[in-house]
């Protein structure tokens, strides 16, 4: 039933003419000749209007990568949420090779693919140390789980800014989160406010700021800019420092799509995808610190508008409640959804490093 649907999306969009897998093309020498045709690609990138689209994935494909390449490569990109795709289904639409070069939400995904988003489950990466610490020790892993169930090259691994707990009434830790209304965007964030004693709400990022005002909740947790940009600090009066999520995707190619690339041009694109996710996490780093500025009302501010919310620092019983919330609440509620493959991918990759090891009770 699900790949009678998966199929039918992918006729839909084929027949829309929004996507198609390039036509191979010719094995072409580095040096251009005079009437060579350039090889044209069409990507699916992340988020509309967001950032990390905006000022890094758009201009790098539809500008960039012709400069570097002399004009040899030319690029179409479009955000998936405007490109007729679900986030749910972009992994089985690069298998099928409809698309062909693609970005995946680890969040979205990882509903049907738990073992994908153990790089950010909920406060497993509090700060972007710990976050590229994390991801450096499971790339390999991620690398392989998409090879061999999807057919797809794994290119690069993007983040978003931090997502922090924003609240419309003072608290000094996390452990006075209990017994407030918090809007959460996942099952893995709902698991851990739960634990916490809070009341978990899953609500989409655009009826956020309504919900706060409403009442509906107290407390949401969303990334530090983003919350600027919409207007959470004029409705909350305290932030949290801790990033309980970040925002984690994956941009890779179809297998067929990639290898019927000339050997250049797979080393081109291979190479300056890096320096492009380099820059994404760059930014993503700047941008949470910049995010609890303008909120705060402190320090540089140049892409976002002042606040005057109090800002609350990670404190020893913060990292102490942490480490409980993620041994007891989070890894266990993880293992129940993702079962014996996902315990073994954490204890090899991860559990060295990280202090904490996941059982499969």
């Amino acid at each position: 039933m699900v790949r009678s649907v998966i199929r039918g999306i992918a006729s839909a969009v084929l027949g829309a003419g929004l996507l198609a897998v390039p036509a191979a093309p010719p094995r072409a020498q580095p040096a251009a000749t005079g009437d060579a045709a350039p090889i044209r690609l069409k990507i699916v990138g992340g988020l509309a209007d967001v950032s990390q689209y905006v000022r890094y994935e758009e201009p790098f494909w539809r500008q960039h990568l012709q400069e570097v390449s002399g004009g040899r490569l030319r690029a179409e990109i479009a955000p998936f949420d405007r490109s007729g795709i679900r986030a749910q289904e972009m992994l089985a639409l690069m298998r099928l090779g409809v698309v062909p070069f693609g970005t995946v939400l680890l969040a979205v995904v990882s509903t049907e693919e738990p073992e994908f988003n153990a790089v950010d489950l909920p406060v497993v990466n509090p700060d972007m140390a710990a976050l590229r610490r994390t991801i450096a020790l499971y790339r390999p892993h991620l690398e392989a789980l998409l090879a061999e169930r999807y057919d797809v090259e794994l290119l690069g691994i993007y983040t978003y800014p931090a997502q922090v707990v924003f609240c419309k009434s003072a608290f000094s830790g996390l452990a006075d989160l209990a017994g407030r209304r918090i809007r959460t965007s996942s099952v893995g964030q709902s698991e851990m406010f739960a634990a916490l004693g809070a009341m978990p709400v899953v609500i989409p990022f655009g009826e956020t700021l309504a919900a706060l005002r409403s009442g509906v909740v107290e407390c949401a947790v969303t990334g530090t800019l983003s919350a600027n940009s919409i207007g959470l600090h004029e409705v909350t009066t305290h932030v949290h420092a801790m990033a309980i999520t970040w925002g984690l995707s994956v941009f890779g190619a179809n297998r067929g799509a990639w290898q019927a690339l000339p050997e250049w041009a797979r080393t081109l694109i291979r190479e300056e995808v890096g320096k492009l996710e380099q820059e994404i996490w760059q930014a993503a780093e700047v941008e949470t610190g910049e995010g609890l500025a303008c909120n705060t009302g402190q320090g540089q501010c140049s892409t976002g508008r002042r606040g005057s919310m109090t800002l609350v620092p990670v404190s020893a019983a913060d990292e102490a409640r942490r480490l409980r919330l993620l041994t007891e609440s989070v890894l266990p509620g993880w293992v129940r959804r993702c079962g014996e493959a996902c315990v073994d991918a954490w204890n090899t990759r991860l559990a060295p490093a990280l202090g904490v090891t996941a059982r499969n009770d």
